[in-house]
């Protein structure tokens, strides 16, 4: 899977992945953390996602890092704001207030970067990516962040066999071993969401569980 299949969804509209809401999730468990007021928070793969509204009201500096021209313009129009815009060797930044999405490659993002990020909120970026490239991505992703960094991921697990992704699923086996070398992953919540996902239901999966994990600093 490359660049090219996201960038194509995106052109023609399939974004069912897109939520029209702030993940309910993320306003239950992002307080819990005690990532500083002012902080940089990383939000990787982050679409037109309104949860990086959410976040910029509780007071954060967000980081958006979106492949997808088509979807940043989308989000800073849907919401009103007016991005100034500025290309760097990252690719172009779009910053309105304190929200900054950087639309290029997260993976040409460096410690110059990732390193001012003392946290990350992923719910759409480890389940996007295949098998082959999620222990890369952890690795340079999160190997790089502030060494007291805080973060949420959210994660699916349900039978691969029983329907291809993405999103793909991640057993917390697999979560572990990843961030073994990274930071600690700690499961603080599970709950089965089949009855909630008709996609899920249709392709004929047994099995769907949401799982939540507190990464980095755990108090």
């Amino acid at each position: 899977m490359d660049a090219e299949f996201w960038l194509e969804r995106w052109r023609e509209g399939r974004t069912h992945f897109h939520q029209s809401r702030v993940t309910p999730l993320l306003q239950k468990y992002w307080p819990t953390l005690g990532v500083p007021k002012g902080g940089k928070v990383l939000v990787p793969l982050c679409g037109k996602s309104l949860d990086m509204v959410w976040l910029a009201a509780q007071g954060h500096q967000v980081l958006g890092a979106e492949l997808s021209q088509l979807a940043v313009e989308q989000f800073f129009a849907e919401n009103e704001l007016r991005a100034v815009t500025h290309d760097s060797a990252y690719g172009t930044h779009y910053v309105a207030g304190n929200i900054e999405i950087v639309c290029g490659d997260i993976f040409k993002m460096d410690a110059q970067v990732l390193s001012h990020c003392v946290g990350v909120y992923d719910r759409a970026a480890l389940v996007a990516l295949p098998l082959a490239m999620r222990a890369d991505y952890v690795r340079h992703v999160y190997g790089q962040l502030a060494p007291t960094y805080r973060g949420l991921l959210i994660t699916l697990d349900y039978p691969q066999d029983e329907m291809a992704g993405p999103p793909f699923s991640v057993a917390d086996s697999e979560v572990q071993a990843i961030f073994a070398d990274v930071s600690p992953a700690v499961i603080i919540d599970r709950r089965d969401i089949l009855d909630k996902e008709p996609k899920f239901q249709s392709a004929g999966v047994s099995r769907l569980d949401t799982v939540v994990y507190r990464l980095g600093v755990q108090d």
